[in-house]
């Protein structure tokens, strides 16, 4: 990558269930495994639903990459943000699985 190692921090099934209300579809390890086969990602470290510059300090993270929905309390010199991508959601994703199978 062009700002170094890739660290991934993937949300834990019990802090999606508490901020999210709802438990994911695929469990922690399995999210991590498709995660981990992408080839520019280095690392999986587990984590809760919003970073503080702590978290970001204990995995030596230098940015957080986050899109304009960010939420996180990580200082602003530490976040890359990107732009969301219109109609694209897990939310989205979730309603279209539903449909099809109902």
């Amino acid at each position: 990558s062009k700002y170094g190692k890739v660290i991934v921090a993937l949300i834990t099934d019990k802090e999606i269930k508490k901020f999210k209300g709802y438990q994911p579809e695929m469990s922690y390890s399995q999210r991590k495994e498709v995660v981990q086969s992408i080839c520019y990602v280095n690392k999986v470290v587990p984590s809760k639903f919003i970073l503080t510059d702590k978290f970001l300090n204990r995995y030596k993270i230098d940015f957080l990459v986050h899109g304009d929905d960010n939420i996180n309390r990580v200082d602003k010199k530490r976040l890359l943000i990107f732009r969301r991508t219109k109609n694209i959601s897990s939310y989205l994703l979730r309603k279209r699985v539903i449909k099809y199978l109902s």
